[in-house]
Protein backbone atom coordinates (compact mmCIF):
# COMPACT_ATOMS: atom_id res chain seq x y z
CA UNK A 1 0.00 0.00 0.00
CA UNK A 2 1.53 3.40 -1.07
CA UNK A 3 2.00 6.34 1.47
CA UNK A 4 -0.45 8.67 0.50
CA UNK A 5 -3.33 5.54 0.59
CA UNK A 6 -2.53 5.25 4.27
CA UNK A 7 -2.64 9.42 4.31
CA UNK A 8 -6.30 9.08 3.15
CA UNK A 9 -7.18 5.69 5.47
CA UNK A 10 -5.71 7.71 8.59
CA UNK A 11 -7.19 11.25 7.19
CA UNK A 12 -10.93 9.21 7.23
CA UNK A 13 -10.81 8.77 10.65
CA UNK A 14 -9.03 11.72 12.06
CA UNK A 15 -11.67 13.83 9.98
CA UNK A 16 -14.41 11.57 11.17
CA UNK A 17 -13.35 12.52 15.10
CA UNK A 18 -12.76 16.16 13.68
CA UNK A 19 -16.46 16.17 13.08
CA UNK A 20 -17.43 15.29 16.82
CA UNK A 21 -15.36 18.28 17.83
CA UNK A 22 -16.09 20.69 15.86
CA UNK A 23 -19.97 19.69 15.88
CA UNK A 24 -19.29 21.62 19.68
CA UNK A 25 -16.95 24.46 18.71
CA UNK A 26 -19.47 27.22 18.68
CA UNK A 27 -21.36 26.20 21.84
CA UNK A 28 -17.51 26.32 23.98
CA UNK A 29 -16.40 29.43 21.91
CA UNK A 30 -19.10 31.51 20.00
CA UNK A 31 -17.42 34.20 17.95
CA UNK A 32 -17.95 35.51 14.42
CA UNK A 33 -15.26 33.12 13.15
CA UNK A 34 -16.56 29.73 14.63
CA UNK A 35 -20.21 31.09 13.29
CA UNK A 36 -19.07 30.68 9.87
CA UNK A 37 -17.10 27.67 10.48
CA UNK A 38 -19.09 25.54 12.73
CA UNK A 39 -22.56 24.56 13.39
CA UNK A 40 -24.61 27.58 15.35
CA UNK A 41 -27.65 25.33 15.92
CA UNK A 42 -29.11 21.24 15.03
CA UNK A 43 -30.40 22.16 11.47
CA UNK A 44 -29.35 19.76 8.29
CA UNK A 45 -27.81 22.80 6.49
CA UNK A 46 -25.56 23.88 9.79
CA UNK A 47 -24.40 20.49 9.62
CA UNK A 48 -22.79 20.58 6.60
CA UNK A 49 -20.00 23.19 7.88
CA UNK A 50 -18.76 19.68 9.71
CA UNK A 51 -18.28 17.73 6.29
CA UNK A 52 -16.33 21.03 4.89
CA UNK A 53 -14.84 22.51 7.70
CA UNK A 54 -13.60 19.09 8.85
CA UNK A 55 -11.82 18.54 5.69
CA UNK A 56 -10.13 21.59 5.13
CA UNK A 57 -8.70 21.03 8.52
CA UNK A 58 -7.12 18.19 8.79
CA UNK A 59 -6.40 19.04 4.73
CA UNK A 60 -3.95 21.82 6.04
CA UNK A 61 -2.49 19.65 8.60
CA UNK A 62 -1.98 16.56 5.70
CA UNK A 63 -0.26 18.96 3.24
CA UNK A 64 2.33 19.67 6.07
CA UNK A 65 2.81 15.81 6.76
CA UNK A 66 3.09 14.91 3.47
CA UNK A 67 4.67 17.99 1.42
CA UNK A 68 7.95 16.61 1.35
CA UNK A 69 7.49 12.83 1.89
CA UNK A 70 4.92 12.12 -1.53
CA UNK A 71 4.61 13.63 -4.82
CA UNK A 72 0.95 14.96 -5.67
CA UNK A 73 -0.60 17.73 -7.79
CA UNK A 74 -4.04 19.79 -7.60
CA UNK A 75 -4.11 20.01 -3.96
CA UNK A 76 -6.04 23.11 -3.38
CA UNK A 77 -8.57 22.00 -5.83
CA UNK A 78 -9.06 18.91 -3.94
CA UNK A 79 -9.57 20.56 -0.56
CA UNK A 80 -12.18 22.77 -2.42
CA UNK A 81 -13.91 19.57 -4.98
CA UNK A 82 -13.92 16.56 -2.27
CA UNK A 83 -15.69 18.18 0.53
CA UNK A 84 -18.21 20.25 -1.80
CA UNK A 85 -18.88 16.76 -3.51
CA UNK A 86 -19.07 15.17 0.20
CA UNK A 87 -22.07 17.78 0.69
CA UNK A 88 -23.49 17.55 -2.40
CA UNK A 89 -23.82 13.82 -2.06
CA UNK A 90 -24.49 13.79 1.89
CA UNK A 91 -27.54 15.84 1.03
CA UNK A 92 -28.96 13.90 -2.15
CA UNK A 93 -28.51 10.56 0.31
CA UNK A 94 -29.45 12.34 3.46
CA UNK A 95 -32.95 13.99 2.81
CA UNK A 96 -34.72 10.98 1.67
CA UNK A 97 -33.75 9.00 4.46
CA UNK A 98 -34.90 11.90 6.97
CA UNK A 99 -38.03 12.62 4.94
CA UNK A 100 -38.91 8.82 5.22
CA UNK A 101 -37.34 8.14 9.15
CA UNK A 102 -37.06 11.50 11.11
CA UNK A 103 -33.24 11.81 12.68
CA UNK A 104 -32.07 9.23 13.29
CA UNK A 105 -28.38 9.35 14.54
CA UNK A 106 -27.28 5.63 13.18
CA UNK A 107 -28.10 6.80 9.68
CA UNK A 108 -26.31 10.35 10.20
CA UNK A 109 -22.85 9.23 11.52
CA UNK A 110 -23.24 6.42 9.29
CA UNK A 111 -23.91 8.45 6.14
CA UNK A 112 -21.31 10.94 7.72
CA UNK A 113 -18.48 8.07 7.36
CA UNK A 114 -19.38 6.97 4.14
CA UNK A 115 -19.39 10.12 2.63
CA UNK A 116 -15.54 11.44 4.04
CA UNK A 117 -14.31 7.58 3.09
CA UNK A 118 -16.09 9.07 -0.71
CA UNK A 119 -14.02 12.26 -0.26
CA UNK A 120 -10.85 10.85 0.44
CA UNK A 121 -11.16 8.93 -2.56
CA UNK A 122 -11.67 11.82 -4.55
CA UNK A 123 -8.94 13.80 -3.52
CA UNK A 124 -6.33 10.36 -4.01
CA UNK A 125 -7.74 10.47 -7.15
CA UNK A 126 -7.39 14.30 -7.77
CA UNK A 127 -3.66 14.32 -6.08
CA UNK A 128 -2.29 11.54 -8.19
CA UNK A 129 -3.80 13.15 -11.69
CA UNK A 130 -1.50 15.64 -13.73
CA UNK A 131 -1.63 19.13 -12.50
CA UNK A 132 -4.32 20.96 -13.33
CA UNK A 133 -3.70 24.75 -15.42
CA UNK A 134 -4.82 27.03 -12.73
CA UNK A 135 -5.89 24.54 -9.80
CA UNK A 136 -4.70 26.43 -6.79
CA UNK A 137 -6.58 29.73 -7.78
CA UNK A 138 -10.01 27.49 -9.18
CA UNK A 139 -9.51 25.67 -5.29
CA UNK A 140 -8.83 28.92 -3.34
CA UNK A 141 -11.55 31.06 -5.12
CA UNK A 142 -13.92 27.90 -4.26
CA UNK A 143 -13.18 27.50 -0.80
CA UNK A 144 -13.47 31.35 -0.14
CA UNK A 145 -16.88 31.25 -1.94
CA UNK A 146 -18.08 28.08 0.02
CA UNK A 147 -17.78 29.78 3.33
CA UNK A 148 -18.90 32.86 1.71
CA UNK A 149 -22.45 31.14 1.27
CA UNK A 150 -22.12 29.63 4.80
CA UNK A 151 -21.50 33.16 6.56
CA UNK A 152 -24.46 34.04 4.37
CA UNK A 153 -26.93 31.50 5.32
CA UNK A 154 -25.74 31.17 8.59
CA UNK A 155 -27.19 34.96 8.91
CA UNK A 156 -29.87 34.58 6.40
CA UNK A 157 -31.26 31.54 6.78
CA UNK A 158 -33.91 30.28 3.73
CA UNK A 159 -37.39 29.13 4.65
CA UNK A 160 -36.47 25.59 4.43
CA UNK A 161 -36.67 22.33 6.13
CA UNK A 162 -32.84 22.12 5.79
CA UNK A 163 -32.54 25.08 8.03
CA UNK A 164 -35.16 24.72 10.59
CA UNK A 165 -33.88 23.14 14.07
Amino acid sequence: MNKLIKFKIWGTLIIFLLCFIFHFAYDFWPNIFFKILFPVNESIWEHMKLIFTSYIFYGIIEYFLIRKKINFNNYILSLFLAPTIGIILYLILFIPLFLKYGENIIISLSLLFFIIIIEEIISYYLLIEKKFKYEKIIGLIGIFIIYVIFAYLTYFPLVNFLFYY
